[in-house]
């Protein structure tokens, strides 16, 4: 029996689901359905156009939304629909790997290094160089190898153009022989490597370009040069290849993606068809009304007119605070009031921010006034120590020779095997050219070593514990093998030693007992696959949906999520824009998406705040209101009424700091009145100094002016320079040039 597979759907979304063969670029606005467009199209490949489900590739940004694109793809046609392939890249590209690795330097059973774990190596590559971790940190080089490995750039061929860059030549290739000896890859490999194979080996390209006959490509602004290229060599030489994105949420540039590639999709395919989806099913026009009124600044991408059915809605409310510990109080009462009064739960909310670190004091307000709250961005559940732990045991018995997992856990709990022995016994098998598992083995058959007595018969029962587990993997059943490695090694004793209080215990041991019952979800499955899945899991992921409290996360977290109310908060210029994009073109732009992003999770209301002093670097400076909101249509907003252009006319800071009901700042005379601070008064109009201007100091290099004021017959100016971060600075002594 066939169903409709275009019944329900707008002509647009029509037109992309029964597209025909060679190129389509769906263009998808925020709220638009293009999951439903994806999932539609996947069922209409196979009962329309009779693709065979093994023959079409998905791919998607999370496992969270694979798993959602395959139940609503097999939903609509009322049946499993085995061997379609949906994943994530990295998962793709995984079981390429392990499939192939006959034609890889890798063996098949390679262990996928996390962040901690390619840090492990790093410090190792470091030390090993006489590099000076304080001066050089190893997330900062493997930063730098990582954006290396998204451009497709070999160690051989990464080109330094400083002293930092020279540091980063030396370690990338020892980083990464250190990785191919202990058979493992970074998440970056993966897709690298992927692409290396496809083009080095005809055959192997060949079969995986008959396999996928169609290629479809959800988030495709998020893609990095190493992802497009996998999707230009999965789809060719047919070239059915059908992606979704939109270049006004390409929000991830400091992870490598890069929105251009919807353009270059444009220019690789000129063939292709193009189809916007225009209309949304998430927010009121207002909303829309607004964020298209921020993103419409930006060039470089297609105009789209978005709009809903929602017809109407609440004005965007604007508020501004005296300070970040005010507009936390702020947010939490007009949380309540809005429980209160429209029936609101908990999860109907969210408070978005900039960075991180302004969350401290929205924390402090919830729990203040008592109100559940979730830090999206806190420490995930396969981030914490008893859980990284655990896995580590696991992961070497899978591989033996996994050095950064036995370094991790060969003396947790304590053996007596200290930092020296561990050491002693890495150099040891370093001369015998061989990898832990079988220096250990040797250890265990009394092969001598210049390791002492003690190290010695530690390492020894750590070995024979070793040998039992795995014989107890080879069974099948990754129950046992887990409450083996529990009791055996005393783990849960040895959580009083690494906690500072008895709920912390307990918390520990329920983490514990939570991932007992992941694995005993997954028990059927083959270590390494289990290993594997884990490896893969994004923070994303393990949110808990039914949990009824209010959403702290950074706009970056927001990206496809969507809530009833939305706070955006800090909206100042130097924190949205953020202070390092103020001298970019592209990354101002990016700025410009993040504030687009998160105007269009919004379903009903919106409320955007910002503070009139701030806290930065030790000191309580004036803030300016984000030039963003200046774009938002006066008729779209209540509460304060921002006009950017006075905000940069510092001889309008008068009217800033002691307005009143008839000033172009306030739309009612009951707008609070700010006192100005001591000893500041307006700036003269003569002053050359401005908001926003680009000067340079002949010390602390190029920046960007944040604040003008006159202090004792002074002008004083308040620059937020690229190299050093903020500055106070008297313009009498400073000798700044103008660079605008």
């Amino acid at each position: 029996m066939t169903v409709d597979l275009l019944e329900g759907l707008n002509p647009q979304q029509r037109a992309a689901v029964s597209a025909g063969d060679g190129p389509v670029l769906v263009l998808a606005g925020p709220g638009s359905g293009k999951t439903r467009v994806l999932t539609h199209r996947i069922a209409y490949l196979c009962q329309e156009q009779r693709i065979y489900p093994d023959q079409i590739v998905a791919v998607t940004f999370t496992n969270k939304a694979a798993g959602e694109m395959r139940e609503r793809s097999e939903r609509l046609l009322g049946g499993k629909l085995d061997g379609l392939q949906i994943g994530t890249f990295h998962a793709i590209c995984a079981r390429i790997l392990r499939r192939e690795a006959d034609h890889t330097p890798y063996g098949r059973e390679y262990a996928i290094y996390d962040t901690d774990d390619q840090i492990s190596v790093m410090k190792q590559v470091l030390a090993e160089l006489n590099v000076d971790v304080k001066k050089f940190s190893p997330g900062r080089v493997l930063n730098a190898i990582s954006g290396a490995k998204n451009e497709l750039i070999a160690p051989e061929y990464y080109a330094p153009v400083d002293y930092f860059g020279e540091i980063v030549h030396r370690a990338y290739p020892l980083y990464q022989s250190t990785l191919v000896n202990n058979n493992a890859m970074d998440f970056d490999d993966l897709l690298m490597q992927t692409v290396v194979l496809l083009r080095e080996n005809d055959e192997v390209c060949a079969k995986y370009q008959r396999r996928f006959q169609h290629v479809l490509v959800d988030e495709f602004q998020d893609t990095n040069q190493a992802q497009y290229q996998l999707v230009r060599l999965f789809s060719a030489p047919q070239e059915n290849v059908f992606v979704v994105g939109d270049e006004d949420q390409g929000i991830y540039a400091f992870r490598g993606a890069d929105y251009r590639n919807v353009m270059q999709f444009r220019h690789d395919y000129p063939q292709a068809q193009v189809i916007l989806l225009e209309q949304n099913y998430r927010s009121t026009q207002i909303v829309l009304d607004a964020a298209r009124a921020v993103i419409d600044k930006n060039q470089h991408r297609t105009p789209k007119a978005l709009f809903t059915d929602r017809q109407g809605g609440a004005q965007i409310s604007l508020y501004e605070a005296y300070n970040e510990g005010e507009e936390a109080t702020y947010v939490a009462e007009k949380i309540r009031e809005l429980l209160r009064r429209e029936g609101y739960a908990w999860k109907d909310f969210a408070v978005m921010y900039r960075t991180n670190a302004q969350s401290r004091a929205l924390e402090d307000a919830m729990v203040a006034t008592h109100i559940p709250y979730r830090l999206v961005g806190g420490v995930g559940f396969y981030k914490r120590q008893e859980i990284r732990d655990l896995l580590a045991y696991l992961r070497l018995i899978h591989n033996p020779n996994d050095t950064v997992s036995f370094r991790r856990i060969v003396n947790v709990p304590g053996r007596g095997i200290g930092k020296k022995s561990i050491e002693t016994f890495h150099a040891w098998a370093g001369q015998l050219g061989e990898g832990y598992g079988v220096a250990l083995g040797q250890i265990m058959q009394g092969i001598a070593s210049p390791l002492t007595g003690r190290a010695v018969h530690s390492l020894v029962d750590f070995g024979h514990m070793l040998s039992d587990w795995r014989e107890i993997a080879t069974q099948g059943d990754l129950v046992p093998l887990f409450d083996a490695i529990v009791n055996n090694t005393g783990y849960i004793a040895y959580l009083s030693e690494i906690s500072d209080r008895d709920e912390q215990v307990t918390e520990r041991i329920e983490n514990i007992q939570e991932l007992r019952n992941i694995i005993s979800e997954k028990k059927d499955l083959a270590l390494g696959d289990f290993l594997e899945e884990v490896s893969l899991v994004a923070e994303v992921d393990t949110l808990a949906d039914e949990q009824d409290s209010v959403t702290l996360l950074t706009l970056h977290s927001a990206k496809g999520l969507e809530y009833p109310v939305v706070f955006m908060t800090g909206l100042e210029d130097g924190l949205l824009p953020h202070s390092r994009s103020l001298n970019e073109a592209d990354a101002m732009a990016e700025e410009r998406r993040l504030m687009y992003v998160g105007l269009t999770r919004a379903k009903d209301r919106i409320y955007l705040t910002y503070v009139f002093r701030r806290m930065m670097y030790g000191e309580s400076i004036p803030s300016v209101p984000s030039r963003f909101l200046g774009d938002i249509p006066a008729d779209l907003t209540e509460g304060v009424s921002v006009k950017i252009s006075d905000m940069r006319d510092r001889s309008a800071y008068q009217r800033m700091t002691t307005w009143d009901s008839a000033s172009s700042w306030s739309t009612s005379g009951s707008s609070p009145k700010i006192i100005p601070f001591p000893g500041s008064q307006a700036q003269s109009p003569t002053s050359p100094y401005r908001v926003g201007q680009r000067v340079q100091h002949a010390t602390f290099g190029e920046g960007v002016i944040q604040h003008v004021e006159r202090v004792a017959g002074d002008i004083e100016v308040v620059v937020s320079f690229t190299k050093v971060g903020v500055k106070r600075l008297s313009t009498a002594f400073a000798n700044l040039k103008l660079l605008d």
